[in-house]
């Protein structure tokens, strides 16, 4: 049985990771990890990650963290869902350097956008935490996915211009 992650655990995930990693990377936390750090939600069930470029021995320090700290961890990348956003990376928020891991928040405009498509109650809480925020600008988010639209192709689960109406058509709560 796996732990519910609050932002304490979450940090502690982090110095582990930083401190059993035996080389240089970069790890992008996404959804709830995300939302975790920048106070949006209280726990999450699990800590999704993309990395760019791997550590060296993360598989093997996850392995341990995970038996250690009881959580899990995911690999799980915006862009497996949507097409990633033009400049992700430049806009992918910096959190910390813990050893020689570099951490972000992997770019909001992407994880609204996959947000967005899923759809789900709790995606689109998110989305409104970015948005109410000023992390995420709807009329931004619109203007780099009409810069990605023809390669949405690329993702049989998604329909192009489905996604555009529902981007268009997503208001935030004021």
């Amino acid at each position: 049985m796996r732990n519910s992650i609050n932002r304490t655990l979450l940090k502690q995930v982090m110095q582990a990771l930083g401190a059993h990693v035996l080389g240089f990377g970069s790890i992008y936390f996404v959804g709830s990890a995300t939302a975790l750090l920048y106070g949006w939600r209280e726990s999450t069930v699990d800590i999704d990650i993309a990395l760019a470029p791997e550590p060296k021995g993360l598989f093997q320090a996850i392995e341990h963290i995970k038996r250690s700290l009881g959580v899990n961890i995911e690999l799980a990348s915006p862009d497996q869902f949507v097409p990633p956003l033009p400049g992700w990376q430049t806009r992918s928020h910096f959190i910390a350097r813990i050893g020689p891991i570099d951490f972000y928040h992997y770019d909001l405009y992407t994880q609204a956008l996959a947000k967005l498509s899923r759809g789900h109650a709790r995606d689109l809480d998110d989305v409104q935490c970015m948005v109410q925020s000023g992390e995420v600008l709807p009329s931004e988010l619109l203007r780099l996915f009409d810069q990605v639209r023809d390669e949405v192709v690329r993702y049989p689960g998604l329909d192009a211009e489905r996604l555009r109406t529902r981007i268009v058509q997503w208001k935030p709560h004021v």
